[in-house]
C-alpha cells in the first residue's frame, strides 16, 4: 500500500492523512473502481484532517473522529452529482458540488492545487457520464493504407494525358502552315481599315510565295498583324498563332 500512497504525494499532501485514508479505502472501494485524487484539508490548527477521495465511480468525503481512531466516510455517486465548483480563497480554496437533489457539500481548506486538480477529476467524470467515453476506434479508421495505391495509379493516367495534347499541336502546326498565307488576301473581307495598307503594293501578293528569310521587318510585321486579326476572328487557334508568332519572330 506504501506505493500506492506515494502517487497521492505529489502536491504536498499529508502522508499521515493520505495512509490512514489508503488503508480503509483498500476495503471500501468496489470492483473496477480506481482513486483518481485525494485532496487533503489543509487547516492552520486541524491535527486530523478532513479528506475527498474521487473515483472513476463516486465521491467519498472522509472526516476523522475520536482523536483519529476512527473515521466517517460518506459517498456520493457520479449520478447523483449535478455539478462541481471551485473556489480560492486566501487561506486555500473550497471545493465543493451538487446533486441532483439539491444538495450542496463542501470542504474548505483544501490547497488551491489540490483543489483544481479535484475540480478537473470531478469534470471529467461528469463529462464521460454525460457524452460516454471517446471511441478509440477513430485512430485505426485514419490508418488505411488502402489509399496510397491508388494516388499512385492516377500518376501515370495524368501523364499519358499530357502526352497526347503535344503530339496534337504538332500536327496542326504543320497542317496550317499549308493555308495560312491564302488567309491574308480574304482578310480584308473583316477588317475594312487594313484594305488600304495590303491591297495596293504588289509585295502582298509576291510575299506569299517568298520565304520569311527574304520579307524585310515591314512585311514580317504586317503578317504577324495578318495572323493576330484572324486569330481574333476564329479562323485561327491560339497554338496556331503562337507557332507563327515564334516562327515570324525569328526573322525580324
Amino acid at each position: 500500500m506504501k506505493e500506492q500512497i506515494k502517487k497521492f504525494l505529489n502536491e504536498e499532501q499529508d502522508p499521515k492523512a493520505i495512509e490512514k485514508i489508503t488503508s480503509k479505502l483498500n476495503d471500501l472501494l468496489m470492483k473496477n473502481e480506481e482513486v483518481g485524487y485525494i485532496g487533503v484539508q489543509k487547516k492552520p490548527v486541524t491535527v486530523f484532517p478532513d479528506s475527498i477521495v474521487v473515483t472513476n465511480k463516486r465521491i467519498i468525503i472522509c472526516k476523522p473522529k475520536n482523536l483519529g481512531l476512527s473515521m466517517d466516510f460518506t459517498d456520493y455517486t457520479w449520478d447523483d452529482i449535478a455539478s462541481a465548483f471551485v473556489k480560492e480563497n486566501i487561506l486555500g480554496s473550497e471545493f465543493s458540488f451538487t446533486t441532483t437533489t439539491d444538495l450542496s457539500i463542501s470542504i474548505d481548506y483544501i490547497p488551491k492545487t489540490q483543489a483544481r486538480k479535484l475540480y478537473t477529476y470531478a469534470k471529467e467524470q461528469l463529462d464521460l457520464l454525460k457524452n460516454g467515453p471517446a471511441p478509440e476506434v477513430i485512430p485505426i479508421v485514419s490508418d488505411t493504407p488502402i489509399e496510397e495505391p491508388k494516388v499512385k495509379e492516377e500518376i501515370p493516367t495524368v501523364e499519358a494525358v499530357v502526352e497526347e495534347p503535344e503530339t496534337i499541336e504538332e500536327m496542326e502546326t504543320e497542317e496550317v502552315t499549308d493555308y495560312a498565307e491564302i488567309m491574308p488576301a480574304v482578310q480584308p473581307v473583316y477588317n475594312t481599315p487594313t484594305e488600304p495598307i495590303h491591297t495596293p503594293p504588289v509585295n502582298s501578293t509576291t510575299s506569299k510565295d517568298r520565304p520569311l528569310a527574304e520579307l524585310s521587318s515591314e512585311e514580317l510585321f504586317d503578317k504577324l498583324q495578318n495572323y493576330k486579326k484572324l486569330l481574333d476572328n476564329g479562323l485561327i487557334m491560339q497554338g496556331e498563332y503562337d507557332a507563327y508568332k515564334k516562327e515570324i519572330l525569328g526573322y525580324m
